[in-house]
């Protein structure tokens, strides 16, 4: 069954109240978990429902740092504040000896870890580890087709591509631009999304994972996945991805051209919800198959919409963010986790990975929480909740 704006409306909608209550429960579940995961952090997913205790490690961690900092903007409970603080420790550190780094994603470790503890605190080291973490990610910039290289060694001749998931990177260099005046940062960026658009974004308004460049020429070369079922599917995390991708962008570039770009990715995301609007981990998937969900997606399609709402004119922003709030209903009542003793996550129903004949995954973390779900499920409530300054 397709789902239109019009078949959503039918969809009960998250209000305050539900939405704190909510809010309230995750807190609750994060303060349980400060005493196993303050020195230590949870691993990129749960296993039958609970974290293991992992070093700073993985491209993960930064989620939890901002969950830690969500509940403390919302409950202001030093316990909250003194937990991350120790966490932008173990940042700085991280990147000052450039522990498991070789890769993009700087903004997933950096922005909601330590730019957040720099605009919440002002703390330094947290800019320290944040612009070190920027200048990390600036090397990656390939000039021969303008974008960030994902994985591998840079310029290695078969990692030369793109991922969508890189979109939510870009604003750790934006705000680089913004706390230095150094202009270059924000160029990087601006043209990494531009490269990325023009590559992943098919026809029918679906996209690819990743995107291989030509090195010899910096033109797009040939889409695949990496993570969705096969190559021309839509991986639904990846489409999230764009989602709330293009709508920081827009927010830091201020160009319209991107609304047209939201709302291309995003009309697809929602008329491929299945009847629950608990998206299955590919949109290869509906209503009544027996493959596992990715709430994380929804969660992260959340957050993008009700950022993008503030760029939008009013009729245009009424109906993003009532599909936003039916969305997040559904996962409040179908996700949230509500019972410390069968998990310790916030957010049921995630998939890491899924193994398919066309993708290089093996199973992980298929039907568990996952660090980056449980982060933009709470993000979403706090947007709900107040007019949140954002850590991206």
């Amino acid at each position: 069954m397709a789902q239109t704006f019009e078949s959503i409306m039918k969809y009960p909608a998250v209000d305050e109240e539900l939405a704190r209550k909510a809010m309230e429960g995750a807190v609750g579940v994060v303060r349980e978990d400060l005493g196993k995961f303050t020195k230590k952090f949870p691993s990129s997913n749960s296993f039958d429902g609970f974290y293991e205790a992992t070093e700073n490690v993985e491209w993960t961690t930064g989620f939890w740092t901002g969950v830690i900092w969500l509940a403390y903007e919302y409950t202001r409970d030093e316990a909250f504040k003194e937990a991350a603080g120790i966490q932008v420790d173990s940042f700085l550190e991280r990147i000052k000896n450039k522990i498991d780094v070789n890769h993009h994603d700087m903004g997933f470790l950096f922005s909601l870890s330590c730019v957040a503890a720099y605009k919440l605190t002002g703390s330094e080291k947290g800019k320290e580890a944040a612009l070190l973490a920027a200048d990390h990610l600036a090397e990656r910039y390939r000039e021969k087709g303008k974008f960030l290289q994902a994985w591998g060694n840079v310029g290695e001749a078969s990692e030369y591509r793109l991922i969508i998931d890189c979109l939510l990177n870009l604003p750790i260099l934006y705000w680089a631009s913004e706390t230095t005046g150094e202009k270059r940062y924000a160029q990087m960026a601006a043209n990494h999304i531009r490269t990325a658009m023009k590559c992943v974004l098919r026809e029918d308004d679906s996209t690819y994972h990743t995107y291989f460049i030509d090195m010899e020429t910096g033109e797009p070369a040939y889409g695949v996945t990496h993570q969705g079922n096969r190559n021309n599917s839509a991986w639904a995390r990846g489409q999230a991805w764009g989602i709330y991708g293009i709508a920081l962008s827009c927010h830091y570039l201020k160009d319209e051209s991107y609304i047209d770009l939201f709302v291309r990715v995003t009309d697809f995301f929602i008329r491929h919800l299945p009847e629950d609007l608990i998206p299955y981990w590919d949109f290869d998937f509906d209503t009544g198959s027996a493959e596992p969900r990715d709430s994380s997606a929804a969660a992260i399609a959340v957050c993008g919409m009700l950022e993008m709402v503030k760029y939008l004119d009013k009729a245009r922003a009424a109906k993003y963010r009532d599909a936003a709030y039916r969305i997040l209903y559904a996962l409040i009542k179908e996700c949230a986790n509500t019972d410390t003793e069968k998990s310790d996550g916030l957010l049921l129903h995630g998939t890491y990975a899924r193994d398919s004949r066309e993708n290089t995954c093996t199973n992980r973390g298929v039907d568990e929480c996952n660090t980056w779900g449980d982060y933009f499920y709470m993000e979403a409530l706090t947007r709900v909740l107040s007019d949140w300054k954002m850590y991206w």
